[in-house]
């Protein structure tokens, strides 16, 4: 369960790198709950394709995240923001 948060977390940050394919075949995966035998049915491929497709997006999430480390960054500046007083940790939570 934690890994599927890491990457729906990894993927509220960098869904933008992604291309249009690699969006919808996340979100229908993780998002709407799609099997990955449907997932093939409506695109008219493989499962071992969108098996093989799902994973390679996963890595290149992963592997955005070791190049520019913005969700290990933002869970610092939540931690830092925690000290601070309301109204200005909602504005930096707001920001991230």
């Amino acid at each position: 369960m934690k890994e599927r948060e890491y990457l729906l977390s990894l993927y509220e940050i960098y869904s933008n790198l992604l291309t249009e394919k690699e969006r919808n075949y996340f979100e229908y995966y993780y998002f709407e709950d799609y099997s990955l035998q449907e997932i093939a049915d409506n695109n008219v491929v493989s499962r071992a394709y969108v098996s093989k497709y799902i994973n390679s997006i996963e890595t290149k999430l992963i592997d955005f995240e070791k190049s520019l480390n913005l969700y290990e960054k933002r869970n610092k500046i939540k931690e830092i923001a925690k000290d601070l007083d309301e109204e200005t940790r909602n504005k930096i939570i707001e920001l991230l």
